[in-house]
This record gives structure tokens, C-alpha cells and sequence, in this order.
């Protein structure tokens, strides 16, 4: 299918309008679920570490899956997927409504939202590449905020929910204002040329019969048809009576055209099916060689050691980084912290200022006097110390700082795709960022349950939170150590394999 030319503007706004919309409605409860964390604690009365599983999923799986994400989208288009997942979003929540346990709510919540959450991230990521070209970073980075805004709305919302209709009627509410996804999905008009060619053939009907995959004998056609051959006991019995000649034979055929027409049939049958086997044959094995590339690309992307470094340090801080976000309401309430003191949710005042966050580091990404690799590494360094103060602090006001700080600074995801091509180059970009974003979904899904086995191990969070704190400073010295003596060697290309190519010819006779 061909696309027109990206627009950088006219419908392409209200593409970005419906997908900040779409982010703000699907990813609000997911990352605002530290308000209902405290609320399943008490309902469910688990420990800290298998009740933070919920929450954990919900963001891990999107990310997990995302290479099926973009399959669906590729696939699909954007628009059916966003609606289909705005029934999941909101299906997703308002079971999880009716939980009578907490593996319910690992389906439910975990999984069923989670990967809503992935497919509507990807659904929209890819309509508004397609409508934007110059634009793009700009509109990228508006569609972005909507997350950030729903964490900071949704805190508040969610709480104020539960106080007037309790967990199960904010559940439902919240599934409900989900179902506003589709009529954003509804919006997302693809951008389809006006003079759409038909549908491409498939892989099996493009390719012209004179070429195939690998040069190969022709002997290999009629091993085939000679195997096919031996079940026709019929054509066998045709062709005797063809070989043995003679008038009385002849006339007997002549006198039968049934039997003729039926060997016809049978011979062109075998003849199509042999070449139909020896082409699917060809194809396995070329199907065998881009796998056996994808992992030779594999292993030449690990053997950049600032790469590796980076996959790493993506790991360790989503396994420390995340779990904030998730655990701050109730670290306030581990502090003896009151209510009456919260005067802002902790959780809106990480997701402000990761938008916040999110805008200016993006910004400053842009200089060109800025190392962008030195200015990720300097996030990390940050955080992995206002971690480990965390257990430091024993009031609000300290708390909301260092919420602050955690996340402006966790809006460091703004610049990691300027990191990955930075590292691996242009090329390797989207081969490179699938890696990475399936091992930070892995840590998205580790880090709060780690955290709050500590808990229920230690009975506090400070052993958890200098565990967090750790592991992030790892990463983060980790890969500066990797890039300091070479960083002028991140900026060279990786050796591309040798491109193999193969020209066969099938026959057209068999």
C-alpha cells in the first residue's frame, strides 16, 4: 500500500490531538497505580512484593510484547488496533473491578491492560510518524507528554474516586472514560493514497515462475513428481496401456476419453503440487538464512561493548528507576506521613515533572555541544542518589523534592532514542531499540517486586530503596566507563553482514 507524502500538518494535528487523548486515557490508571496499590494491600491483604506484581505487569508486558505489537499495527493499521485495544483497556479495568483475588487481577490488570497499553503505544507512535516528516520530533514529543499528564491527573483522580465510590466503583469509572479511546481510534484516518493500487500478491503468487531462492537441479522437480507419482495407481495403469502401443490400445482410449481426461488431470495436479512443494522447500530455507543474519546482526550489535553497556544500564534502571512510581504513596505512609499533609499526591508530582522532564531534556539533546551519552549517564547518576536518599526522608515536604527530582529525571526516555542511534548508528536504530525495550519492559516487570519481597523481608523500605539506588549508579558508571576511552568509535557504524543474495530458476516444465 502507498502512502501519500507526510503532510507535517493539516489533519496531522488532530492525529497528534487524538493520540495524546489516547496515551493520557490508556496509560493514566497503569502508571497512577500506586493509589490502587495501597488500596489492594488492604483488600487482598498480600505482601507488598506479590501485590506489586499488578502494577508491574500493566507496564512490563506492553513492553515485552512489543515486537507482536508492531506486527498487529503493520498488519492492521493503526486505527482498528487503537479501537480494538481501547475494548481491551477498558475491558481490562472494569473486570478488574470484580477481582476476588490478586491472580485475577494479574490477567485482568496485568495483562489484559498492559497489553492494551503496548498496542495503543505503538498504534499511535506509527500514525503520527506517517503524518509528520519535519515535524516529527516536535509531534513525537507532544503525544509523549499525554502519559506524563495522565500519571498526574489520573493520581488525583483515582484517589478522589475511592474515597466516594470505593476501589471497585473507581475501577469502573476509570474503564468507562477507557471507552473514549474509541472514538480517538475513530479518528485516526489513515494516510492512504487516493489511487491505492490493488492488494500486492502474495509471496508464493509475486514471484515469476522462471526465478527462485537458490540455485538447485532440476532433478530435484522430478524426484518430487516422481515421489507424487507413485499414489496415482490410475495414471500408472494409462500410461501401460500408452507404452505397450498397438490400435486395440488406442482405440480402447479413443473409445474411453474418461480415462484420458483423468490422466491429464492427475499428470498437470502433479506437476503443480511438485513445484508448489519444491518452491515452500526453498522458501524454509530462506526463511532459515534471514534468521541466521538477524542473529549474526545480533551478535555484531553485543560486540559493541557501549551498546552492551547500554542494554544494561536500561535493564538496571527500569529495575531501580520504576518502582517509585509505583511505591512512593505507600513509603509515605510507611513514614508515618498524614494525610492531612498531602497536599499534592506524590504520584502527580513524578508525573509532572517527568512531562517536564521529558520537554527539556529533549531540548537539551538538541544542542550540539551536548554529549547526549554524558547527559543520559548524568541521569543516571542523579537518581541512583536520590534513591538512596529516599530512606532519608521522613516528611512530605522532603518526600515531594525528591519525587520531583526522581521525576524530572526519569524523562530521561525522551532522549534514549538519541543514546541508541548514537551508539549503533541509524541503520541499526530500530533492530537495536526493540533489544533495549524488551529488557527495560523486563525490569519494568522485576523492579517493584523486588522491591517489595525487601519490604516484606526487612519490614522497610530503606534496605529496598539502597538496592534501587545501587542499581541504578551500576548502570550508570557501568556505562560511562564504556563509553569514556571510545566514545569516538560509538559514532562509527557497525560492519553490515555481507547481503546474500540467490537467483534460482524453477522450470516451467516439470
Amino acid at each position: 500500500m502507498e502512502f501519500k507524502k507526510s503532510p507535517d500538518g493539516g489533519w496531522g494535528w488532530v492525529i497528534v490531538l487524538v493520540s495524546f487523548f489516547t496515551q493520557f486515557l490508556c496509560y493514566g490508571s497503569p502508571l497512577a497505580v500506586g493509589v490502587l496499590y495501597i488500596e489492594w494491600l488492604d483488600t487482598f491483604g498480600e505482601g507488598k512484593g506479590k501485590t506489586a506484581w499488578v502494577g508491574s505487569l500493566a507496564s512490563g508486558v506492553g513492553l515485552l510484547a512489543s515486537p507482536v505489537c508492531s506486527l498487529c499495527v503493520s498488519s492492521f493499521g493503526a486505527r482498528p488496533v487503537t479501537i480494538f485495544s481501547g475494548f481491551m483497556v477498558a475491558g481490562g479495568l472494569m473486570l478488574s473491578s470484580f477481582a476476588p483475588n490478586l491472580y485475577f487481577l494479574f490477567f485482568s490488570y496485568g495483562i489484559v491492560v498492559g497489553l492494551g497499553c503496548g498496542l495503543l503505544y505503538t498504534a499511535t507512535v506509527t500514525i503520527t510518524c506517517q503524518y509528520f516528516d519535519s515535524h516529527r520530533g516536535l509531534a513525537l514529543g507532544l503525544i509523549s507528554t499525554g502519559s506524563s499528564v495522565g500519571l498526574f491527573i489520573y493520581a488525583a483522580l483515582q484517589r478522589l474516586l475511592i474515597e466516594f465510590y470505593g476501589l471497585d466503583g473507581c475501577l469502573l469509572i476509570v474503564g468507562a472514560l477507557a471507552l473514549n479511546i474509541l472514538a480517538c481510534g475513530s479518528l485516526m484516518r489513515p494516510l492512504e493514497s487516493s489511487n491505492c493500487p490493488l492488494p500486492e500478491k502474495t509471496a508464493l503468487e509475486s514471484i515469476p515462475d522462471q526465478y527462485s531462492i537458490y540455485s538447485e537441479k532440476e532433478k530435484d522437480l522430478e524426484e518430487n513428481a516422481n515421489i507424487l507419482g507413485k499414489s496415482y495407481s490410475a495414471e500408472e495403469t494409462c500410461k501401460s496401456i500408452l507404452a505397450s502401443g498397438g490400435r486395440k490400445q488406442e482405440s480402447l482410449l479413443h473409445k474411453n476419453p474418461t480415462i484420458m481426461a483423468h490422466a491429464k488431470e492427475a499428470e498437470t495436479y502433479k506437476k503443480k503440487v511438485a513445484e508448489q512443494t519444491y518452491f515452500c522447500k526453498q522458501l524454509a530455507k530462506r526463511k532459515w538464512q534471514l534468521y541466521k543474519n538477524y542473529c549474526g546482526e545480533t551478535v555484531a550489535l553485543f560486540k559493541n561493548k557501549v551498546f552492551s553497556a547500554l542494554f544494561i544500564a536500561i535493564f538496571l534502571f527500569d529495575i531501580g528507576g520504576f518502582p517509585p512510581s509505583l511505591l512512593m504513596e505507600d513509603v509515605a505512609r510507611s513514614s508515618n506521613v498524614k494525610e492531612e499533609e498531602l497536599i499534592m499526591p506524590l504520584i502527580s508530582i513524578i508525573g509532572i515533572m517527568t512531562a517536564v522532564g521529558k520537554l527539556l531534556l529533549g531540548i537539551l539533546a538538541d544542542f550540539k555541544w551536548i554529549n547526549t551519552l554524558y547527559l543520559y549517564v548524568a541521569t543516571l547518576i542523579i537518581m541512583g542518589l536520590a534513591l538512596c536518599a529516599i530512606p532519608f526522608a521522613k516528611s512530605y515536604v522532603t518526600l515531594a523534592i525528591l519525587s520531583g527530582i526522581l521525576g524530572f529525571l526519569t524523562g530521561n526516555w525522551s532522549i534514549f532514542p538519541y543514546v541508541t542511534t548514537k551508539t549503533v548508528g541509524i541503520e541499526k536504530l530500530a533492530h537495536a531499540y526493540g533489544i533495549l525495550m524488551f529488557f527495560a519492559g523486563l525490569g519494568n516487570s522485576l523492579g517493584p517486586p523486588i522491591v517489595g519481597w525487601f519490604y516484606d523481608w526487612t519490614q522497610t523500605y530503606d534496605t529496598a530503596f539502597y538496592f534501587s539506588g545501587f542499581c541504578v549508579l551500576l548502570g550508570g558508571f557501568i556505562l560511562l566507563l564504556a563509553a569514556l576511552p571510545s566514545w569516538d568509535t560509538c559514532n562509527k557504524l557497525l560492519p553490515k553482514p555481507a547481503p546474500t543474495t540467490f537467483l534460482y530458476k524453477v522450470s516451467s516444465n516439470v
